[in-house]
């Protein structure tokens, strides 16, 4: 089945079952009743911004509205050496293991994060909707929230709001390793 009959399928299913018009919606989300007829019908697939507008209204990730069914689970269990991984070769050339992989619509995201040493997020602060825990199992770990400034060592944690302006890196001469959970489902 094509990407956008699925979400089409699965925005009509939801906003029916919530009891909403089309122009309830509309309103809700602040996506016009044009679109949303033609996400439903399958004419049009929805930007990630638009679709991120959309889940916030039924409080779903936009996981939700992608995946099928029989693609995803609602217990997942992965043995170490077997998690979904991905790397990200921007500033940091951080290798992430998702434990949430293969979990039907998440509402949160977790990843073991190994960061190289100068591994960074980059060099502007960055903010997004949620929540974020992140605990330190070994290295060390500089994360400015704000005006502050946290120096993380295995054992230690921190979580906040995400909407503060962050960013992060290892100033450690050997690796850091991260559990980082983010609520909503966020991808890092």
């Amino acid at each position: 089945m094509k990407l956008r009959k699925i979400i089409g399928k699965k925005l009509k299913a939801i906003r029916l079952s919530n009891n909403l018009t089309i122009q309830d919606l509309a309103c809700d989300s602040e996506v016009s009743s044009n679109m949303i007829s033609r996400i439903e019908r399958g004419l049009t697939t929805p930007s990630v911004e638009i679709l991120m507008k959309l889940a916030a209204v039924f409080q779903k990730s936009i996981d939700y509205f992608v995946e099928e069914i029989k693609t995803t689970n609602e217990v997942v269990f992965t043995s170490k050496g077997h998690r979904k991984t991905t790397i990200y070769e921007n500033n940091a050339n951080m290798l992430t293991e998702s434990f949430t992989g293969g979990l039907r619509d998440p509402q949160f995201t977790s990843f073991l994060c190994t960061i190289p040493p100068g591994g960074k997020s980059g060099v502007e602060s960055m903010y997004h909707p949620g929540d974020e825990l992140i605990y330190l199992l070994a290295g060390s770990l500089q994360v400015e929230i704000g005006t502050n400034i946290y120096t993380l060592s295995s054992g230690d944690s921190i979580s906040f709001k995400s909407h503060l302006p962050h960013k992060w890196v290892n100033p450690g001469d050997g690796e850091t390793k991260v559990i980082w959970t983010l609520s909503p489902f966020t991808v890092i």
